[in-house]
Parts: C-alpha cells; sequence; structure tokens
C-alpha cells in the first residue's frame, strides 16, 4: 500500500511539473484545494493508464522499440498522457493537454521527474 500512494503521489508531483513547465498543459480548478484534489485524481488516473495500457502497446509496439532503439517509447508516453486527457475529461476532471507535441515534450518532462522521485522516494519494501 505505501508503495502505491508513493507512486501517485510521485505521478502527481510529476504531472504538477508538467503542467507547470508546458503552457498547453493544463489544471484549471476554482481553488488551490480542488486543484489537488483533481491532480491526485489524475495522477491515479495516469498510473491506471500506465499499468492497464501502457503494457500491451508496449507488446504490440515491441518491434518498432528495437527499430527504433527504444525512441518510439516517447510516442506511447505521449500516447498514454493523451489517453489520460481525454478520460479525464469524460470523468469531468479539469486536466487537459493539447496536441500530440504537447503531450511528446509533457511526456518526457513526466517520465524524468517521476524516475528522479521514485530513485529519491522510498519503495515501502521493508
Amino acid at each position: 500500500m505505501k508503495n502505491f500512494v508513493v507512486k501517485t503521489l510521485a505521478n502527481a508531483a510529476a504531472l504538477a511539473v508538467a503542467i507547470w513547465i508546458v503552457p498547453k498543459i493544463t489544471l484549471t480548478g476554482d481553488s488551490t484545494g480542488k486543484k489537488a484534489l483533481a491532480l491526485i485524481l489524475v495522477a491515479l488516473l495516469f498510473g491506471l493508464v500506465n499499468f492497464l495500457v501502457k503494457p500491451v502497446v508496449k507488446l504490440l509496439t515491441l518491434p518498432l522499440f528495437i527499430l527504433t532503439l527504444g525512441l518510439i517509447t516517447l510516442v506511447v508516453n505521449a500516447l498514454m498522457l493523451l489517453l489520460t486527457s481525454w478520460l479525464a475529461d469524460k470523468l469531468d476532471l479539469s486536466f487537459h493537454v493539447e496536441g500530440f507535441w504537447t503531450a511528446v515534450l509533457g511526456g518526457l518532462i513526466v517520465s524524468v521527474v517521476s524516475w528522479a522521485l521514485n530513485v529519491v522516494l522510498p519503495d515501502g519494501r521493508d
């Protein structure tokens, strides 16, 4: 359970950094509390998308991973971020990613920040 909470908080922080850096990734809300709640819910949604959809996409695009020496990962991460944005819209969350290239940059930022935070934060395996 602790590992799940740590990974969700790391995703939330990584998404917050992407929202802060990339102008076309937005999170709107009336108050700071509503924005924080929406960010946590989007981080949960992003984690769910990465857990359920990303392995299937990676398996189906395995030849492209080999052919591009892994660079297709940027496209897969962008697609996961766009899918999260679409699902957030359907769930009436105030998170939006505008366009594919914005998603590529956002996915890169989220990946780097999430990786760094997962290295620093405890993983709950005691």
